[in-house]
């Protein structure tokens, strides 16, 4: 499963002021009176911590890793959330809620239009009726432009991470290759692991031609969460949907 070995390096990298940006986003499109929200891909929980201080939140993923460390901060931050592991196109055994979000363009996880579907329909059946649906994804300006060619690399004292980025076999598609090093005391050497994530977009038209088709009315597309228009060189999108 992707995410295991990044889990911890993910929650050490992420810029943590973006969990304050999505949150304002949701509470602008949402309102925060009494309602209930589902966090999709919660990852390792900082943006559904966030949120429980305005609204009655449960945190899903699919990574039992990312889990692990959302339920350690949400202890540490004295927050009682239920965090259950689940899939995005498989939502059967969750309520409904008034709110369901789905940010950091893990959407974009998603390998075709068919899935898509597939998680649009589960984000509208678990909806009460007037509920929000909120997420974003990748532009294709970030797909086509500035992903391709895109390097990273992370040490620590006991450890090393190096990103590559590279085309993918769709358009508009993107291969992150991740390395990581983690040193092992019983070889008294380096262990490698290797993991790909592929993420793929769509032109804002086929999101909201699907989402359309699924059902969700008043579709809204804005960067910048929310607070600008959708420009040439947006880098990422910003999807309200209403049941």
């Amino acid at each position: 499963m992707i995410y295991n070995s990044f889990a911890r390096v993910y929650s050490e990298l992420m810029d943590d002021s973006l969990y304050a940006k999505w949150a304002e986003y949701v509470e602008k499109e949402a309102g925060t009176i009494d309602k209930t929200l589902l966090d999709v891909a919660c990852g390792t929980g900082d943006l559904t911590i966030l949120l429980a201080d305005k609204f009655h939140v449960t945190g899903t993923d699919l990574s039992d890793e990312m889990l692990k460390i959302a339920e350690e901060k949400a202890q540490k931050a004295k927050k009682t959330i239920p965090f259950i592991q689940s899939n995005m196109m498989d939502l059967y055994d969750f309520e409904k809620f008034d709110v369901i979000t789905c940010f950091d363009d893990s959407i974009c996880y998603l390998k075709d239009e068919d899935e898509l579907a597939v998680a649009f329909n589960q984000a509208f059946e678990h909806l009460n009726a007037g509920g929000k649906y909120l997420f974003d994804a990748h532009s294709l300006y970030q797909m086509d432009e500035v992903f391709p060619g895109y390097m990273f690399n992370h040490r620590t004292e006991d450890s090393a991470f190096m990103w590559n980025s590279f085309e993918g076999e769709y358009p508009h598609s993107i291969e992150h290759e991740l390395t990581f090093f983690n040193w092992n005391d019983k070889i008294k050497g380096y262990s490698v692991n290797t993991e790909l994530h592929k993420e793929r977009t769509y032109p804002i038209e086929t999101f909201k031609m699907i989402l359309n088709d699924i059902g969700f009315k008043n579709i809204q597309v804005s960067a910048e969460f929310g607070k600008s228009e959708v420009k040439n060189d947006s880098t990422r999108w910003f999807f309200s949907a209403e049941k």
